[in-house]
């Protein structure tokens, strides 16, 4: 990824970009009529991101919209973490813009965020609610990301098995999500990337219908945009009770001489 131009007119040190297979695929389902979902990969910047407008309130899709919008403005950074600072920038940005939406409507407005920041050799995971990420590495599947969500503490309390919370009321209420509070409620990790490690953002569209060990075995030996039709298929063939948008990246090593070196047909 290209450097920016410093204030004293000298010249950034160019960082080059890793090279990635990427895919990307979305769809409003079988219930809903409006997709509330965005997603957005941008290997130019190294942001990818998966928002969901919530279901339930006004203006959902105008939610993820603003943050996708926002994330899609971060030019090409000069370290990791400039990018992660400009990445948290944006999402405050987008979190008044959204604030500002819901007070002239007089409703909440708010959206889940997943995003994804690599920096050769570096990755990094940001989200608020209950869209996620995945990295499979090793032929083993993690979710690195940590539903925001009132079932998932009441798992992490031990006061619900996970046979009770899959039939529990209310179990998609999520706790955190980008423009329902004044100031962004996000989380964050962040670790090492390793040639082959392919990474999965998804709304909970995806994850209402498709257990993780199905999410590693569609995803086993298949291209990134391959993979994201797959899971995106099979969810429709379950019912697709909600919009389902998936993101796959896999990390093929680099960087790559001369900038961005893409495969695969996300956009």
């Amino acid at each position: 990824m290209p450097g920016t131009a410093p204030q004293d007119g000298g010249e950034v040190p160019r960082h080059e970009a890793a090279r990635l297979d990427l895919g990307a695929a979305s769809h409003v389902g079988h219930v809903r009529s409006l997709n509330e979902d965005r997603f957005l990969v941008a290997p130019e910047s190294g942001l990818f991101a998966v928002a969901d407008g919530m279901g339930g309130h006004a203006a959902g899709d105008v939610a993820s919209s603003a943050v996708v919008h926002a994330l899609a403005t971060i030019a090409p950074a000069r370290s990791a973490g400039d990018l992660l600072a400009r990445m948290k920038a944006s999402i405050a940005t987008a979190n008044a813009e959204i604030q500002t939406i819901a007070q002239a409507r007089g409703t909440v407005v708010g959206t889940t965020v997943a995003v994804l920041l690599i920096f050769a050799p570096h990755f990094a995971c940001l989200w608020s609610g209950d869209s996620r990420i995945y990295r499979i590495r090793d032929g083993r599947i993690a979710q690195l990301s940590h539903d925001h969500t009132e079932i998932q503490s009441l798992l992490d309390r031990g006061v619900l098995t996970p046979e009770e919370a899959s039939v529990w009321p209310g179990r998609n209420a999520v706790t955190r999500a980008i423009g329902v509070q004044e100031r962004p409620e996000v989380e964050l990790v962040h670790g090492m990337l390793e040639p082959g490690d392919l990474f999965v953002l998804c709304s909970d569209g995806l994850t209402q219908h498709v257990a993780d060990r199905e999410i590693l075995d569609l995803c086993a030996g298949a291209g990134a945009q391959a993979a994201c039709d797959a899971l995106v298929s099979l969810t429709l063939t379950r019912g697709a009770r909600d919009n389902v948008t998936v993101v796959a990246l896999r990390y093929l090593g680099g960087p790559a001489r001369g900038g961005v070196e893409r495969e695969g047909t996300g956009s």
